[in-house]
């Protein structure tokens, strides 16, 4: 039970303040001219002022609560280092009793583990969630168990009562590791980039090490070796092999005595791309679709575009003098002969023999598609006839003859059961729906016959439309009609013209994720999505390599057309191999260098600035478990051996009673009483 003095004033307290000066001015006045019974009337306004006042007494009943400690048990990674995990165990258990013994004190254990998207120990923001679940008024103290490696110390948090680090590790404890820096998600093909390594040792290495050994493989192929030399950046000069993704792995092995080899290795994905594709157009003469493919592919800024249209056929006479005419004379040797390795696709719009391009330069395109350059013919009334291109040498190299048909009417493209699976024409046209009209109508298509290699489209009556092939190295293509262009005006409703086009041109110059048979993963942390399609048949088991040589085999289930899917979540991060048939490929799981393992060294420097405002203290548990003592706010909260708990006092109050000490009525009848008193005392003087 408390007692406790309480006012409840009947007028303001300025106004009683003024009262109170007033008697107090009075009685001065009294006593300076002597006047008799001044005693007992400034005792008769004491009176009347105290009840004024409204005094009362204030009683409760008041039940103690216990203290709170707060125990943070880091679990994250790093701590399951060398025997990190003994000593945290040994610690909690006397911690625990420790805690037990103490009267009056409740336990909170919080574990902090590992956050996801390699966010590291974020000690801090456990912190801040558990103290904002209890009352500040009853933490005694925060006791940490960590190795001190903490990645959030710069979030603020408020500290109720001191806060310890209990450190796990040893002095003698040593790490090597692998710095990565300067790794680009996008490299041009053919161009060296530059990558700056480093490998250095933290803690106490053993002494005579100046040098580590480096390897560096990509795409899981044979490493190449060097010697790199410690804690110095080296910059290392790297060309990407092909387009795409290239993993990369460099690594350095492991050396005993050391606490992980987990940071002894890193994983860089960067993607090859072209720097400039070069496109060289050929239109035989003016018409509609010729603007279509000049639009399509000046509206791609990686794309460098050479036009030529023939305008004037050497056939073509009109008297027009020569030196009249405006024209550019077509460069034929020196884009046939000379640079034809420097373009990427040549695309023969409309075109026909006329005399233009002689049979070597023809036969020189032959050559160049067989050694790995492309070719598509969009063909159009010219191909099928005598002066056709396929009457020439390059008909060794294209997909189908034609045979000298050309149907004028109308029909709608339609894409073949292969179509859907391939990647030019797959979701250009629903499965299921190819007796329902959605695509407006092409007014013409050549007649070809004996087709080679993939016909992805079809016209008139079930001929093929749009056919791929590819021969030797190179690639090439025919589009067996010259109305395309039709889709892009809206006719009937029109269709995926662009598209259609811009895939078509992308798997001519070989864009990796246009390729028919492929296996590629889409990576989400420590989970990836693998996909695979495939242009016949169906998908068998795909085998996952993991980084420690153990092998898992899954379903893959069929997600449309061709293209089958599985999702995979890896144990661990690293370098894993994926394969399923004939096709294999591998995959980068978790980040380049994990956060938990970029620093592995027990210190007490990240949460320094934490546990001094109020005076904590950072021990070694190497050096023994520290004594729990009692010490008053703001004194020191540790020291040798031991780490202080502040006491809280804390209470809960039951019930509460008031008793007025000094009543309206009674406060009255002294008054008067001392009045009274006062002037019989006046009276008889």
């Amino acid at each position: 039970m408390t007692q406790t003095i309480l006012f409840d004033p009947l007028l303001p307290w300025p106004v009683l303040a003024g009262l109170a000066a007033l008697v107090l001015a009075s009685i001065v006045l009294a006593i300076w001219r002597r006047l008799p019974g001044w005693g007992l009337r400034g005792l008769a306004a004491l009176c009347l002022l105290g009840a004024l006042t409204g005094p009362l007494s204030q009683s409760e009943d008041r039940a103690p609560l216990s203290d709170i400690v707060l125990v943070a048990v880091d679990n994250s990674a790093s701590q399951q280092l060398s025997d990190r995990q003994a000593q945290m165990a040994e610690a909690r258990a006397g911690l625990e009793r420790q805690l037990n013994a103490r009267p009056n004190t409740e336990t909170r254990w919080i574990t902090v583990e590992d956050s996801p998207g390699d966010g590291g120990t974020t000690l801090m923001q456990r912190l801040s969630q558990a103290l904002a679940d209890e009352p500040q008024g009853r933490v005694a103290g925060i006791i940490a168990l960590s190795d001190g490696q903490v990645h959030d110390t710069e979030q603020p948090i408020d500290l109720p009562a001191p806060m310890h680090l209990l450190m796990t590790g040893r002095e003698g404890d040593w790490d090597r590791r692998l710095i990565l820096r300067n790794a680009p998600a996008f490299a041009i093909i053919g161009e060296p980039i530059t990558l700056t390594l480093r490998i250095e040792d933290q803690g106490t290495p053993p002494p005579d090490q100046r040098q580590a050994p480096l390897e560096i493989s990509i795409d899981g192929g044979p490493p190449q070796r060097f010697n790199l030399p410690l804690g110095v950046d080296f910059d290392l000069p790297l060309t990407l092999p092909h387009g795409g993704r290239n993993v990369i792995r460099f690594a350095t092995p492991e050396i005993p005595g050391e606490l992980t080899d987990r940071n002894n290795a890193a994983l860089v994905q960067i993607n090859g791309v072209r720097d400039r594709l070069r496109v060289l157009l050929v239109s035989g003469e003016p018409h509609a679709g010729g603007r279509t493919w000049r639009n399509l592919l000046k509206s791609d800024s990686s794309v460098d575009l050479v036009h030529f249209t023939i305008l004037r056929p050497p056939e073509k006479q009109d008297g027009v003098p020569v030196d009249e005419l405006s024209l550019i004379a077509f460069p034929t040797r020196e884009l046939f002969l000379e640079k034809i390795d420097d373009f990427d696709l040549i695309i023969f719009d409309r075109y026909k023999r006329r005399g233009i391009l002689p049979a070597i330069y023809l036969d020189n395109v032959a050559n160049y598609v067989e050694q790995g350059g492309a070719v598509l013919i969009a063909a159009g009334p010219d191909f099928a006839s005598a002066d056709s291109i396929y009457r020439s040498p390059l008909a060794r190299v294209l997909p189908a003859a034609p045979t000298a048909r050309v149907l004028e009417q109308a029909y709608r493209p339609k894409v073949t059961e292969l179509g859907h699976r391939h990647p030019v024409t797959a979701g250009l046209e629903p499965p299921g729906k190819e007796n329902q009209p959605h695509w407006g109508s092409w007014l013409r298509q050549i007649e070809v016959a004996a087709p080679q290699g993939h016909v992805l489209m079809q016209g008139v009556e079930t001929r093929p439309l749009l056919v791929l092939n590819r021969v030797a190295a190179g690639r090439v293509a025919l589009l067996a009609s010259d109305h395309a262009w039709l889709w892009s005006r809206g006719y009937q409703g029109g269709g995926p013209q662009l598209e259609l086009l811009r895939r078509l041109a992308h798997w001519m110059m070989k864009e990796p994720e246009l390729e028919e048979e492929m296996l590629w993963a889409e990576v989400t942390g420590q989970t990836m999505q693998v996909f695979r399609r495939r242009m016949s048949g169906t998908a068998s088991a795909l085998t996952v390599t993991a980084p420690d040589g153990s092998e898992t085999s899954l379903q893959m289930q069929q997600r449309a057309p061709g293209l089958w899917e599985v999702s995979y979540t890896g144990a661990e991060p690293g370098l894993y191999r994926l394969s399923e048939g004939a096709v294999d490929t591998v995959v980068g799981l978790g980040p380049a260098a994990p956060r938990e393992f970029q620093q592995t060294i027990a210190t007490a420097d990240l949460l320094a600035p934490v546990l001094a405002p109020l005076r904590g203290g950072a021990m070694a548990l190497e050096d023994g478990l520290p004594r729990l003592r009692e010490v008053s706010a703001g004194r020191p909260a540790s020291g040798r051996g031991w780490i202080g708990l502040t006491p809280r006092a804390a209470y809960e109050t039951r019930s509460v009673s008031q008793t007025t000490l000094l009543p309206a009525w009674l406060g009255l009848l002294l008054a008067a009483g001392l009045i009274i008193a006062g002037w019989l005392r006046e009276g008889r003087r």
